[in-house]
């Protein structure tokens, strides 16, 4: 083997390592760009929740206010969601949603 397909061998792997370095570099500068936008999302998801909370008591306040029981219709609402979401489930396991919310809908004029 010649110095020259040495030289030229060399001259490859170099080339092929700097584009490599290139590319680490790059993929760093995405990666703590977003690690910086989580850090975003999280600071807005910490305030948006904070807010949410102080809706939330001040929309009880008012219901307790006007003779409403809140924290009822917060159960209800939770109850609803819940149905809801296995009646989701069931239409994905092959159950049709239909049939629970004729439960639902047995079990609350029954109610009445």
């Amino acid at each position: 083997m010649g110095l020259g397909s040495t030289a030229k061998k060399i001259q490859s792997l170099s080339d092929r390592a700097e584009a490599m370095y290139k590319q680490v570099q790059q993929l760093q500068q995405r990666i703590i760009g977003l690690e910086e936008e989580m850090d975003d999302t999280h600071e807005t998801v910490k305030r948006l929740d904070h807010q949410l909370g102080e809706q939330r008591a001040l929309l009880l306040a008012i219901a307790d206010e006007q003779g409403i029981d809140g924290e009822q219709i917060l159960a209800e609402a939770a109850i609803d969601e819940a149905e809801l979401e296995a009646a989701e489930d069931g239409e994905s396991d092959g159950e049709p949603a239909d049939a629970a919310a004729d439960e639902n809908q047995a079990a609350d004029a029954s109610a009445e």
